[in-house]
């Protein structure tokens, strides 16, 4: 897992799998896989599904030519609501973007080291052993 900074402002996480590296075969099954993670989390909630590709094509947006298919999974991890700014930060998201020979996991940075650490953890276990 890689952290870099995009646009000089989010801390972004990486993850780039080879399709040879992982059993599921598309990104609507890596989405499962996160979905049932979500889903048997203890604090966890799963909230949608968002076809971003489908969405950029529809209103004739730019899409690199590298890029063959991308989903979004939303989600939120929130136990409390300490003050308002604490809505800026949720709900989380992880990207999933399909290219010819691999499938890149991002996400951005969780407030929280643990569920951050959780985050990488799910994407890690995507490799098969």
């Amino acid at each position: 897992m890689k952290k870099t900074i995009f646009m000089e402002k989010y801390p972004i996480y990486t993850l780039e799998l080879k399709k040879t590296e992982i059993a599921q075969k598309s990104v609507a099954e890596i989405i499962e896989y996160f979905k049932k993670q979500i889903e048997t989390h203890p604090i966890a909630k799963f909230i949608a599904i968002f076809d971003h590709y489908s969405h950029t094509q529809n209103i004739n947006g730019e899409i690199n030519e590298s890029i063959l298919d991308v989903q979004n999974i939303l989600f939120c991890f929130g136990t409390a609501i300490p003050d308002t700014k604490m809505v800026a930060v949720r709900p989380r998201s992880i990207g999933v973007c399909e290219l010819e020979n691999s499938f890149v996991i991002e996400f951005m940075e969780v407030p929280k080291e643990e569920l951050n650490v959780v985050l990488e953890n799910w994407s890690k276990e995507l490799m098969l052993k």
